[in-house]
């Protein structure tokens, strides 16, 4: 199967269209269908499916393309551990941090301690929602992420890294604030939660169930400058991890108070593929971004670098 007609395949998918696609790859349209039609044949598959707004992968299109990045992206990898045999590493490596976690806070120190040890080594941040990212992964279009959960899903391996308890955030104008707070007084304030599908919210929702509790969301918010502005605003209050919670107050004038009877924690994990083998420039950041993380969990303050 010819590199060149999956890099082609993926394009076209990307983009949606075999007209724009053409011009993005500076090629003829014709000699792009013909690419297309080649690689038809090579698999015996249908692989788009025309319309007039564009083009959209079949089944096995869809699988050809999942393929395709991780071949692709072996490939890639392949090709940098050659031209980087003795000498200094170097490559691109992209890291996924969940926004609202201890993640974010490692963004930073893990930037400067690569630059200072491995220079050469361009790293990518991603802050998205967990769901995203390890999407991404399982493609093999994200080397690895650090989110919430440590779910059982084939394709991905967790590794846990450390529990956060989780906090009520309130303005003063709503609630008088207090050292620790019952889930039963939580549930008389109206919220601001992300979707159902994202593991913070199922943390909380399945604490209000155990306890027999119902909860008022007011409004389902997943980016963390529009909830930051809506808390500060007195518009309602959230639950979130200690460290999110923290960092939300020094942009506000709200306090928080952590949840007790019962006590509620997330997992924070390390996650990636449990099949694509890492490049060696991602080794050297797996291995850092762990250190960096692990000190964090032992000092339990802020990350910083020492000097």
């Amino acid at each position: 199967m010819n590199l060149r007609r999956l890099k082609y395949f993926i394009k076209i998918v990307d983009v949606g269209s075999l007209t724009q696609a053409a011009d993005i790859l500076h090629i003829a349209q014709p000699a792009l269908s013909q690419q297309l039609a080649t690689l038809e044949g090579e698999v015996n598959q249908q692989l788009l499916i025309r319309t007039k707004r564009g083009v959209t992968p079949t089944v096995a299109g869809k699988i050809l393309y999942s393929h395709a990045q991780s071949i692709l992206r072996q490939c890639d990898q392949a090709q940098s551990a050659i031209n980087g045999a003795g000498l200094a590493l170097s490559g691109n490596v992209s890291v996924g941090l969940a926004p609202g976690t201890a993640a974010q806070q490692l963004a930073l120190p893990l930037m400067e301690e690569v630059h200072r040890q491995h220079p050469g080594i361009v790293l990518y941040f991603n802050e998205n929602f967990g769901t995203t990212l390890s999407e991404l992964i399982m493609n093999g279009r994200m080397d690895m992420a650090v989110i919430y959960g440590s779910r059982d899903i084939h394709g991905l391996r967790f590794m846990p890294l450390m529990k956060e308890d989780l906090y009520f955030v309130c303005a003063h104008d709503i609630g008088e604030p207090v050292k620790n707070i019952d889930l039963s007084s939580v549930a008389r304030y109206e919220l601001f939660l992300p979707r159902i599908y994202n593991i913070m919210r199922k943390v909380v929702d399945d604490a209000f169930v155990q306890q027999g509790l119902s909860y008022r969301v007011k409004c389902e918010i997943e980016s963390q400058t529009t909830l930051n502005a809506a808390v500060a605003a007195g518009l309602g209050c959230t639950i979130m991890p200690e460290s999110a919670a923290s960092a939300m107050l020094q942009a506000s004038t709200a306090w928080m108070a952590k949840i007790v009877n019962p006590n509620i924690q997330a997992s924070l994990s390390f996650c990636m593929s449990d099949h694509l083998p890492l490049s060696q420039p991602a080794e050297v950041v797996k291995a850092i971004l762990l250190s960096l993380m692990a000190k964090r969990t032992v000092d339990n303050r802020p990350l910083a670098l020492a000097g």
